[in-house]
């Protein structure tokens, strides 16, 4: 197939924010992110402890990422449409409040009250993507905006690196509720400290536009346009995994590897750490050959290569063997999503780029939905995570299909 270049029409040199702009976004839009990812991924990083004491299988903490990214699914139909009306940085407090109080009803030893504080985290973790694509448009070029867009979405491991790292310790010592309020004080701290950019980054907020119009609007931005939706297909699967290698690593080295719970929380964020550096390096690369699409269908066959590694692990493995291991399958795994980002804003409508990716972000997010609770379901037919994860190589190759659908719409 001969190369497409995935920036026709663009101008890489055309005039950008100044450089002490860009980071300035680049900083407030990946720690909005990273805080809200945090406060949903707490519950997976103490998973065994907590299902201890509410006397539940820690297998069903798929059930509460399922549970929180399905209220990220609802939310998003009108993300875009509020981060028009309220304006980026208002958006982005509105999942730093959602956030922290999502993170304290969950910790509400009740599993009613629980699983709805799950959907408050999922209803923040919805307005985090289209703010920040929103913003990060202004001040990136065709030059270099997979790599910024992927710096940005290195919030996602750096929240699970956060929430593995500190977690298991406060859970160990003052009790898994300590750690879940942390989060909250944190989140609404940072929403605080925001109010201070809101008057210049929200200057380009249409109080207008109506709250009530078709909710559904965003999807159809996506769904009239083939490139988008095979790619929002494609993400559906990414995500699957992601979400799924995320949710149970803990759970994997516990029950299966028969790791302690604050080693298999160090693993976590060893996987978390190489999703980062995936991040930025599939990004860099994407730029250097300006070409998203092409980078997504190598991080699809290896993310399937590394699920069947994972079936292969077992208690004698060498413990640098099994670091090594979910290093390499999070690199990939979790290396997708800031090209992903990037290449909806490079397709969006003008003027669009919110509603896009809002509308992208529902059947993403409804991958995240299915994903972990199928994982879960699979783990109690199969008795093992290692096995179940072995069924799960389909998963990404399902993805590198309908990526590689995406690339042929582009090329017609």
């Amino acid at each position: 197939m001969a190369r497409v270049d995935r920036d026709a029409g663009s101008d890489p040199s055309a005039p950008s924010a100044s450089r002490h702009e860009t980071l300035l976004v680049l900083l407030v839009t990946t720690t909005v992110q990273a805080l809200v990812t945090m406060n949903v991924v707490i519950p997976a990083a103490i998973a065994p402890e907590m299902a201890a004491k509410l006397g539940v299988s820690a297998s069903l903490v798929g059930v509460q990422i399922g549970i929180a990214y399905g209220g990220a699914m609802v939310l998003s139909t009108v993300s875009g449409t509020l981060v028009r009306r309220w304006g980026a940085v208002r958006a982005s407090q509105a999942a730093l409040l959602l956030a922290a109080i999502g993170a304290a009803m969950m910790a509400v030893p009740n599993l009613a009250v629980f699983g709805c504080g799950a959907v408050v985290c999922g209803f923040g973790y919805a307005l985090t993507n289209p703010p920040a694509s929103h913003l990060l448009q202004r001040v990136t070029t065709a030059r270099d905006r997979n790599f910024i867009f992927s710096i940005k979405q290195t919030s996602v491991p750096l929240g699970g690196i956060a929430a593995g790292m500190m977690a298991p310790p406060v859970a160990l010592a003052f009790g898994w509720q300590a750690a879940l309020l942390a989060g909250t004080a944190v989140a609404l701290a940072v929403m605080v400290a925001l109010q201070g950019l809101r008057a210049s980054w929200d200057a380009d907020r249409d109080s207008r536009i109506s709250l009530g119009q078709n909710p559904f609007a965003d999807l159809g931005i996506m769904w009239g346009d083939m490139r988008l939706r095979m790619f929002a297909f494609a993400a559906f699967f990414y995500s699957a995994m992601q979400l799924s290698l995320t949710t149970f690593a803990v759970s994997l080295l516990v029950a299966d590897l028969e790791f302690g719970l604050v080693e298999a929380g160090v693993v976590l964020a060893v996987l978390q750490a190489a999703g980062v550096a995936g991040r930025v390096f599939w990004g860099w690369m994407a730029d250097r050959l300006r070409d998203g699409n092409a980078v997504l269908l190598i991080i699809a066959a290896v993310s399937s290569m590394a699920t069947v590694a994972t079936w292969q692990l077992s208690p004698a493995t060498p413990g640098p063997a099994v670091y090594g291991l979910f290093a390499a399958f999070s690199f990939a795994a979790v290396g997708w999503n800031g090209v992903a980002m990037a290449e909806i804003a490079r397709m969006a409508p003008p003027g669009l780029i919110g509603a896009a990716t809002g509308g992208v972000l529902v059947v993403t997010f409804s991958g995240i939905l299915v994903g972990p609770p199928v994982f879960a379901l699979l783990h109690d037919l199969t008795g093992s995570y290692t096995n179940t994860f072995g069924l799960f190589a389909l998963v990404p190759v399902l993805g590198f299909l309908f990526v590689f659908s995406a690339r042929r719409a582009e090329t017609r």
